[in-house]
């Protein structure tokens, strides 16, 4: 089997090479061969050229470059990635480093098994495991170095979703997310910016799939070290959710 790893990108010219080395010496499970697939979405700063750098210089050629020429949003970016995939398994990889690359073959495994057609990976599982925040870890399962809103934040995403859709997840906003190709047949992704993701996963939920889940770690940065995702993304999500549960 072949696991598409797609990476949207925008503007991360200090991070990305360092995360895409990471992805490209990752070892898979003998059972799968790998193709990643990096999709610019329109860089104002030196990512573009960094990359076509750092693919030269792998020779690589399961290592494929997209590029749109102005920024989209990263709904769009995942749409171009996922229609260019070849793979059996799709999975999503920010660009930054707040995501480990190492995490993937354990959100891989239950679909390689056959006991998933959908995995998302938890940061809210593992933080749970770890009591990172003392006692009150232990209950909200919130990282130290979070954001308070932006953990609030998917908190209110995930349970939103939880109520409409009769799911059960921990960590809806998560960007480790991992499909068999079979769950994205006839499903379109119309969303172009970080609304994408809880679209698809009502409309995954909506067609009888369930979402299992796994505990993976994570690393937050702030927003001076290039967090994009603000406070009126959230409140989009809830939008999101609410406008695609009946449709």
């Amino acid at each position: 089997m072949q696991l598409s790893i797609l990476i949207p990108v925008f503007n991360e010219e200090t991070l990305v090479c360092e995360l895409l080395a990471k992805v490209a010496d990752l070892r898979l499970d003998d059972r799968l061969s790998k193709e990643i697939i990096i999709v610019d979405d329109g860089s104002s700063d030196g990512t573009f050229p960094r990359i076509e750098r750092f693919i030269a210089q792998r020779g690589d050629p399961s290592i494929r470059l997209l590029a749109h020429p102005a920024n989209r949003g990263k709904g769009a970016a995942v749409r171009t990635a996922m229609s260019e995939a070849r793979g059996d398994i799709l999975i999503i990889q920010d660009a930054d480093l707040e995501y480990d690359p190492q995490d993937i073959n354990v959100i891989v495994r239950p679909i390689l098994d056959g006991h998933a057609s959908v995995v998302y990976g938890s940061r809210i599982l593992m933080e749970k495991a770890l009591g990172r925040s003392g006692i009150f870890g232990l209950i909200t399962g919130k990282h130290p170095h979070s954001y308070v809103l932006a953990y609030l934040g998917g908190v209110a995403i995930t349970r939103w979703t939880n109520f409409l859709c009769g799911s059960r997840l921990t960590d809806e906003p998560t960007c480790y997310k991992c499909f068999h190709r079979e769950v994205l047949t006839d499903l379109e992704i119309e969303c172009d910016d970080f609304s994408w993701e809880p679209e698809i996963t009502v409309k995954i939920l909506r067609k009888g799939h369930s979402i299992a889940e796994v505990p993976i770690s994570y690393h937050p940065r702030r927003r001076e070290d290039g967090k994009k995702i603000r406070w009126t993304d959230g409140v989009k999500a809830l939008h999101t959710i609410w406008k695609y549960r009946a449709d």
